[in-house]
């Protein structure tokens, strides 16, 4: 399938990404995973409007990659910068500044492999894998040459290197 044939499907609730032409179509996330996207989503939409530092959005919401290689995604939370701003259309064209993605059973070997490596090779800039199971948060620093990791667990704060001055501790976003 093509981006532009995806694209103009009908509209779904449901989740799914095109992977290089192959339409995935995982099922519904679990209650639980959805609360913690939710929280995740409230924290950072209030700190970006209060400073007025970007725009916050959460999936099921197409994320153009690479339309040329049919390459859509649907992080559970994402983040871009006023200044880029001009990304957001009906879809994100372009890579966000951040992704959260929160780690399920069905989701956390994709999500830690071929996903993570498309945000690093594509241009996102942060990307934080939420392991409720951890629990723990992995946050990748994408701005440098070198991938820097870092764990992040409930006693730690959890910084952001692309939404400025954003810090609180992660205990609130960890069950």
């Amino acid at each position: 399938m093509t981006t532009k044939e995806y694209l103009y499907t009908d509209e779904s609730n449901l989740p799914r990404e095109l992977a290089h032409g192959v339409v995935r179509e995982p099922p519904a996330p679990f209650y639980s995973h959805q609360q913690l996207v939710l929280n995740i989503a409230r924290l950072l939409a209030a700190y970006v409007e209060l400073h007025q530092c970007g725009h916050v959005g959460i999936a099921p919401l197409d994320v153009v990659l690479d339309a040329a290689r049919a390459l859509v995604v649907q992080p559970d939370v994402l983040f871009i910068a006023a200044e880029r701003g001009s990304i957001i259309r009906n879809q994100i064209w372009g890579a966000p500044d951040l992704v959260v993605e929160v780690l399920s059973p069905g989701s956390a070997a994709h999500d830690r492999g071929e996903k993570l490596d498309w945000y690093r090779e594509y241009g996102v800039r942060e990307c934080w894998l939420v392991d409720p199971g951890g629990p723990h948060i992995t946050v990748f620093d994408f701005t440098s040459s070198t991938r820097t990791t870092s764990v992040v667990t409930p006693a730690d704060p959890l910084r952001s290197m692309v939404i400025p001055g954003f810090v609180v501790p992660a205990a609130i976003l960890l069950p």
